[in-house]
């Protein structure tokens, strides 16, 4: 059995993509999942499965929620490992005393050609980040609603990204780390 984690994106966000985690601990049971544990409504997911394609394992949790309730969600899926890798790279430790203000948007590839001085004139003075490896990491003390660098950074990366706080990051990895 691995241990995996799963990164949903646009679930419960505005009243659209409605997807209760009951449900989805269903859904992922129903597919071979074990020891599922479910964190805040917007679709963080860890349990443990056998080892399985990751990009087989998401086809089927997209067909089976668009089945259910109609839509079709981005999934990322990864192992422990590479979430305690992004955790030792991040390159903002002073800013983990800040969780809400430190981001980590996880990509499922590291970007070909990221337009890296776009995104630098876009950013806040207050803003900081750094693109390592598939991790983005963001610091936002001013938070990210109005920040032009958030609304654009997916665009001009040329990938999918999921974005958590680093609240949530690091309760993710607690999360998974119980489940060895």
């Amino acid at each position: 059995m691995k241990t995996y984690i799963a990164l949903f994106r646009g679930i419960n966000v505005g009243g659209k993509n409605s997807l209760p985690m009951k449900e989805l601990v269903v859904i992922l049971e129903d597919l071979g999942a074990r020891k599922v544990k479910t964190y805040i409504q917007s679709g963080n997911a860890v349990f443990v499965c056998q080892e399985k394609e990751t990009s087989q394992l998401a086809h089927q949790i997209r067909v089976e929620i668009k089945k259910r309730r109609g839509f079709d969600p981005y999934v990322l899926f990864m192992g422990l490992k590479d979430l305690e890798k992004a955790i030792r790279q991040n390159p903002f430790p002073e800013a983990e005393s800040n969780p809400a203000a430190l981001h980590a948007g996880f990509l499922p590839a590291t970007p070909k050609r990221p337009a890296m001085k776009k995104l630098e004139s876009l950013k806040r003075d207050s803003e900081r980040f750094s693109l390592i490896g598939r991790v983005f990491y963001l610091y936002a003390p001013d938070g990210v609603g109005r920040s032009k660098l958030v609304a654009n950074a997916e665009r001009l990366l040329g990938v999918p990204m999921t974005d958590r706080n680093w609240r949530t990051v690091s309760t993710i990895q607690k999360m998974a780390q119980e489940l060895k």
